[in-house]
């Protein structure tokens, strides 16, 4: 099972069904496109419909959808910058709260698009944390 050697460290710090799901998709994504960046971006893709990050690690949603415009685009269409795991779909409410738990400073002045670069910076920060960097 490739995806399990190649399990990105916030996603070892996550559920067991999110590194099911990563592992899942990768593993599809390697016998289709072969190893490497896409079969990752893939793996991404697939987690980030049921996952959000949050700080250091992958946390389920409420529901299936896609996480950003990214997400939702299909085959073939150009590339878009993704919001690094923070679901930008989610409502201004839910993400006011996640950068909350982040102890993101001035959140209560932050439009939507504010929040979750924001939350995107914190997550950074705090993975870097946990990998020793």
């Amino acid at each position: 099972m490739p995806g399990r050697k190649e399990l990105p460290s916030t996603i070892e710090r996550s559920a067991a069904k999110a590194q099911r799901t990563w592992i899942k998709a990768h593993d599809s994504a390697v016998e289709t496109y072969g190893e490497g960046r896409r079969a990752h971006q893939t793996a991404f893709a697939a987690l980030k419909h049921q996952f959000e990050k949050v700080g250091d690690h992958w946390e389920p949603k409420d529901g299936k959808w896609p996480s950003d415009e990214q997400a939702k685009r299909g085959a073939g269409q150009p590339a878009k910058k993704t919001a690094g795991g923070v679901d930008a779909s989610a409502s201004k409410q839910h993400l006011y709260e996640v950068a909350q738990r982040l102890g993101v400073k001035g959140r209560s002045s932050m439009s939507k698009q504010d929040l979750v670069k924001a939350i995107e910076k914190a997550n950074e920060r705090k993975t870097a944390r946990a990998r020793g960097q």
